[in-house]
């Protein structure tokens, strides 16, 4: 039994669930977040040396079962032997569409994207610059008339300056938090620009206390993580932007406005697909980096789920579908 409904299959993590949603979204069936927890011995192997129809759901996750999906869209390589199961159990009449590198044969599902980073190719790959996002035009508009008049004292042109952290390929130390107080306060002075700021929790407390310090004085909002977050608020309302090199996702998400994005370079990195991402924006003509000064450009905005949920909406023969869609969370 096939039920007319999308179900978005991750690890419910933020960075991989939210591509998932608006990729849904965007396709326009009613969706269903379910979350994967891999259970014992599964968990402990890579996806390509799951046996097939191995749901992998244990305590923790959600429940699995008929009636499946008409379509089901996974991400991360731990949704991917779920997503497989249910596409043999369903009979082949679950749509499956995963993103990112699945880390098996693509061929495995019906339609597969990602980021020109990962180098994957195949008949049934598409290939994107950017990660997928759950930010539309409509939410930038609806965030940033709610928080317009908190924010209406600062002077134009406005600059989002969107602010991650270490990871696993970059450091954030204090050295890297004076550059790029520097470079802000040389904004500010250079071209009256007032900032948006907002950190994460990988910026780390002093590194963010010190760009407080720094730019103390300044036509300058750091949000202090109280309250409705603003993050939407601040690309609906920035003429500019201004985001560090760590996270694809707020890179691509920045690049989805047309503003011109900014790119602050973290230490680290050295021949990583962050690289390879950083570099293939450049060429596009996309993002440029962050020296210090604004500076102003054209490109056509980072728009790709739009035409990957069309290809999807073509492949269900449900070209009909509405652009808006419900969101539930069945288990």
């Amino acid at each position: 039994m096939i039920a007319d409904v999308t179900w978005v299959l991750t690890d419910g993590k933020a960075g991989t669930r939210n591509g998932a949603l608006g990729l849904a979204e965007a396709v326009g069936l009613p969706v269903v977040d379910k979350h994967t927890h891999s259970r014992l011995p599964w968990r402990w192997l890579p996806p390509q040396l799951w046996p097939s129809g191995v749901l992998g759901v244990g305590a923790g996750g959600d429940r699995l079962a008929p009636p499946w999906p008409r379509l089901l869209i996974s991400a991360g390589e731990r949704s991917v032997g779920p997503a497989l199961a249910v596409k043999k159990l369903s009979g082949g009449k679950t749509f499956c569409v995963h993103i990112q590198h699945p880390r098996v044969d693509p061929a495995k599902f019906d339609l597969v994207t990602a980021s020109a980073h990962d180098r994957l190719t195949g008949p049934n790959v598409r290939t994107t610059l950017g990660a997928l996002h759950h930010v539309t035009r409509e939410k930038l508009e609806v965030e940033a008339r709610k928080f317009e008049a908190q924010y209406a004292r600062l002077p134009r042109p406005r600059v989002a300056v969107l602010i991650g952290g270490a990871n696993r390929v970059y450091r954030f130390d204090r050295a890297t938090a004076e550059r790029l107080a520097d470079g802000l306060a040389r904004v500010c002075d250079e071209t009256g620009a007032g900032l948006l700021i907002t950190a994460s929790r990988r910026t780390g407390a002093e590194n963010e206390a010190l760009l407080r310090e720094r730019l103390k004085g300044l036509p300058v909002e750091i949000w202090d993580g109280k309250g409705d977050n603003p993050y939407f608020a601040f690309l609906g309302l920035a003429d500019a932007i201004i985001v560090t090199s760590d996270s694809v996702n707020m890179v691509s998400e920045a690049c989805f406005t047309g503003k011109p994005v900014h790119v602050f370079g973290l230490p680290g990195g050295g021949r990583t697909k962050f690289d390879r991402f950083h570099a293939s924006l450049v060429d596009a003509g996309i993002t440029r980096p962050f020296q210090g000064r604004l500076e102003n450009w054209q490109y056509e905005a980072l728009d790709e789920r739009t035409a990957l949920a069309a290809e999807i909406r073509e492949k269900l023969g449900r070209s009909g579908i509405p652009a808006d869609s419900a969101l539930s969370n069945g288990k």
